[in-house]
């Protein structure tokens, strides 16, 4: 909003230091300063030069220092366009602004902007985040919704921070777990069908079920028992073998039930709201991974111990680390099957070679941690420079109060029936508070409202974290929710329909309520909150600050008088106010994936 004003400020200070013959950094940060009595901006560059100085002279003390530089820079920012006065505090360098002048220029600057507000510039860096990816032969639980989740907010937040973004899938559709329900399908379920593709879809987790228990150990198993489940799993086994033989019959029945739950999760996606632009498939890249793994050993950084050992990757060895920190990597087993690691390795390959992917992020459990750790250094080791870039956004699991999920025990709680439970939720409480809101306009709102309560229920707690997912407290009104940020931007948008049109640019040269000036100052840190979000991969700081904005919103809402202020200026400046609330609670629900209803 002031970045002529800076950059003016920037080239002073760079200016200044040149002519005091004092080191000039690369570059200067200017942050927001927070208020007292007016705006501002402020910037440590005077502890950078202090610092820079006392590595040729060790009796230099840095926050005395810092101060000096800061007097003598001082006098060159008095006069700067656009700035009340400049000060030097504790070494820090600082910009005041009229209050006035800094409420306007906020409120101008989002009005204009539109949806466009806070939008970063083009920046050269290609990214992918690869997302939303359960395994097939499975239904599609509250878990997968938090990796789905998580998964379109990041793109949404890179991609709105000015990266060319990619969104990349890579579904679990080949392995033990998948043939075995495969397996129990064509032995127990042959030419069985339930109609319906979220049937289908949980259909096949049942039946996941039902063979995992099959195959599983009892620990009061009789003889007869045990060699029944021996039996089993040979079976499963050798329909594994036959798959990977290409045994047209086995491949056909793995296909079709593949696209079950790949119908279940397309129409998933659709509800969320997530496009997927590439999806990968676990069974097209392991064959390039066997290749892989020959390649790493020709070029000296695999180790092949078969045929009694597997191959694998002496990672801290090769890296030359005295203290064991990645460990070693087996990339190909003994019978030369792939593993995860070694498909992972493929996959990076092909997004940086064919899809030239300048940043790798993967949304995948916490489990997975060391795993992806691993695959990194290897790319690294194998030079690719891509493989500093490459990310896990790691995630904790998600339970109800009820308990743990586990699809193996079948207790898995599913992302439908959670979402189903939300609406029939919304949807009395709206008949109670708003019985007016009627037919498809209430079922518009009964989905925005249930859905939008899901989805930030899986936002609100750092990724890193497990959570206990409480529906009650995800539907509230008054609590850290969408509904409470929904009708943040509800009630905003009331205010705006009572008049003819948002009033022109005008001046905020009033006392402003405490109230207007929380708003204001919230409203104008968007921005550079967006572009820490997508830097640091991290979607809770656009959540979190969603309910700052609207709790800002809900006091000045409830404190100040919009329409019925004494003065027309006031009734203006306060409309434009809610203007830049509304508009900026609706990018960053956006930038959540949760929609802004028109009522509640």
């Amino acid at each position: 909003m002031f970045t002529q004003e800076l950059h003016q400020a920037t080239a002073t200070v760079h200016n200044s230091l040149k002519h005091l013959n004092l080191p000039g950094p690369e570059s200067i940060d200017w942050l927001p300063t927070p208020f007292e009595g007016d705006w501002g901006y402020g910037t440590a560059v005077c502890f950078k030069v202090a610092a820079e100085e006392a590595k040729a002279d060790q009796n230099i003390k840095v926050p005395h220092r810092a101060q000096e530089i800061a007097n003598l820079l001082l006098d060159d920012l008095q006069e700067l366009e656009g700035f009340d006065r400049a000060d030097a505090v504790n070494g820090y360098l600082n910009l005041h602004i009229n209050t006035s002048v800094y409420a306007q220029r906020v409120t101008d600057c989002v009005i204009s902007a539109g949806q466009d507000f806070g939008r970063g510039a083009k920046k050269d860096e290609r990214v992918m985040v690869e997302y939303a990816q359960p395994n097939t032969h499975h239904s599609f639980h509250i878990g997968h919704a938090r990796n789905a989740i998580l998964g379109e907010v990041l793109a949404r937040l890179v991609e709105f921070a000015g990266f060319e973004t990619i969104r990349a899938s890579y579904p679990g559709d080949i392995g033990l777990g998948v043939i075995t329900c495969v397996w129990a399908y064509e032995k127990f379920h042959q030419d069985q069908e339930p109609e319906g593709v979220h049937e289908r879809g949980q259909w096949l987790g049942n039946i996941y079920t039902e063979a995992t228990t099959l195959v599983t150990p009892k620990e009061d198993e009789t003889e007869g028992e045990k060699q029944q489940r021996l039996q089993h799993d040979t079976e499963r086994r050798t329909l594994y073998k036959k798959w990977d033989e290409g045994d047209s019959h086995v491949r056909e029945l793995w296909h079709n039930t593949r696209q079950w739950s790949l119908d279940e999760l397309a129409d998933i996606l659709k509800i969320l709201d997530i496009n997927i632009d590439v999806f990968f498939f676990e069974s097209e890249v392991d064959e390039p991974a066997k290749q892989i793994a020959e390649e790493l050993i020709q070029l000296g950084i695999a180790e092949d111990e078969r045929p009694d050992g597997p191959v694998i990757v002496k990672i801290d060895e090769k890296l030359h680390l005295k203290k064991e920190k990645y460990r070693t990597a087996v990339i190909l087993r003994s019978d030369g099957t792939t593993l995860y690691s070694t498909k992972d390795l493929a996959l990076a390959k092909d997004k940086f070679e064919n899809y030239h992917v300048d940043r790798s992020v993967y949304v995948v459990d916490v489990r997975q941690s060391l795993h992806f750790q691993q695959v990194f250094k290897i790319l690294e080791l194998w030079g690719f420079p891509q493989a500093e870039k490459c990310f896990h956004l790691a995630y904790g699991f998600v339970t109800l109060p009820e308990g743990a999920m586990s699809a193996r025990k079948g207790n898995v709680i599913l992302f439908m029936d959670v979402l189903a439970e939300a609406e029939r939720r919304v949807r009395a409480i709206i008949e109670e508070k708003n019985p007016n809101l009627t037919g498809e306009q209430r079922e518009i709102v009964v989905r925005q409202i249930g859905l939008g309560a899901l989805i930030y229920g899986m936002l609100s707690v750092d990724n890193n974290k497990d959570i206990v997912f409480n529906l009650d407290e995800a539907l509230s009104f008054d609590g850290q929710s969408a509904p409470y940020i929904q009708n943040a931007y509800v009630r905003a948008n009331s205010i705006l329909r009572k008049v003819e049109g948002l009033p022109e640019s005008t001046s905020f040269d009033y006392e402003l309520d405490p109230t207007e000036i929380e708003l204001i100052d919230v409203i104008s840190r968007f921005p550079s909150m967006l572009q820490k979000a997508a830097e640091e991969y991290k979607p809770l700081l656009i959540a979190t600050y969603a309910f700052e904005l609207a709790k800002a919103f809900h006091h000045f809402y409830h404190t100040v008088r919009v329409l019925q202020a004494d003065v027309e200026q006031e009734i203006n400046a306060r409309l434009r106010i809610t203007a830049a609330a509304k508009e900026t609670i609706a990018i960053a629900l956006n930038l959540l994936g949760i929609e802004a209803p028109e009522a509640m």
